[in-house]
């Protein structure tokens, strides 16, 4: 028997029907095409037993692509009202899978939906509070080891996944490059133009998959996330300038001032980090 899913008006015409139209103060770009939503789900590898969680479903595109590939449970949190009126057919439809919550992502505990070991976050982010969301999601796998979520598959601008793989030694490499992969292995799985957004933005944006990963280090996340700061806060200056109140630190590791944050690999921020609370 086919989904009920499969048999809902199209994308389009409910954009049409609610007035649905992207709000750049929202960071809003709508996905429509299923055949790429349904892409980005399998890249999540969605099992029976998952609970899926996407922020910021829009229209429904990438939430039919969910349910399409398998999801037997899920919550969409949306914070624009005209969108949850939108996502009402396809909440009907459903059959109980889908839980909608009316809210604001960033003040939501993600860890009260499904339960541990069986949360996966797949979302086509908000441009302007990807950030900080992937911070809080990072936050939550520090406190929390591979119970918060099973893996973190996300639509972001091509630069910030950039930001999130890149290696040390590279110009993309920064704070949100050593908390994520302290934290977890990351990859890129594949760019999606802006033809593929509606309306289409000024940027190509990137799917990135993150795997939590096991790790025997004690660091407190934010000594690291202060440490990064003050590194990145003054990218282009030797450590020796930017991270002066780390300097005696930094002495008694052997690593040498006249590096840019930049050169610093992961543990060397690490240890500069255990440093601080020994």
């Amino acid at each position: 028997m086919s989904d009920p899913v499969a048999s809902l008006p199209p994308l389009k015409d409910i954009i049409a029907d609610h007035d649905l139209r992207a709000t750049k103060a929202l960071g809003q770009n709508f996905l429509c095409d299923l055949n790429l939503t349904r892409k980005i789900a399998r890249f999540a590898d969605i099992h029976n037993d998952d609970h899926i969680i996407e922020i910021g479903p829009g229209p429904g595109g990438l939430t039919r692509g969910i349910l399409l590939e398998g999801a037997k449970s899920m919550t969409a949190i949306e914070f624009d009202d005209r969108a949850v009126r939108a996502l009402q057919s396809l909440n009907d439809s459903s059959a109980g899978r889908l839980n909608l919550i009316h809210g604001d992502a960033l003040n939501e505990n993600l860890l009260r939906f499904g339960k541990d070991g069986n949360r996966k976050i797949i979302a086509n982010l908000p441009y302007n509070i990807a950030t900080p969301l992937i911070i809080q999601w990072l936050r939550d796998i520090h406190d929390n080891a591979q119970n918060a979520y099973q893996s973190i598959t996300i639509m972001v601008q091509k630069e910030v996944a950039q930001r999130l793989c890149a290696p040390e030694n590279d110009k993309h490499y920064g704070r949100l490059s050593v908390l994520t992969q302290w934290l977890c292995d990351a990859r890129i799985c594949f760019d999606v133009p802006s033809s593929a957004f509606v309306p289409p933005p000024k940027v190509t944006s990137s799917i990135v998959h993150l795997t939590p990963k096991l790790r025997t280090d004690k660091v407190a996340f934010q000594s690291l996330e202060k440490a990064t700061e003050s590194a990145f806060g003054q990218r282009r200056k030797m450590i020796r300038q930017s991270m002066k109140s780390y300097i005696n630190i930094i002495h008694s590791l052997g690593i040498d001032e006249t590096l840019r944050a930049e050169n610093l690999s992961i543990q060397d921020f690490l240890d500069i980090a255990k440093g601080v609370e020994s």
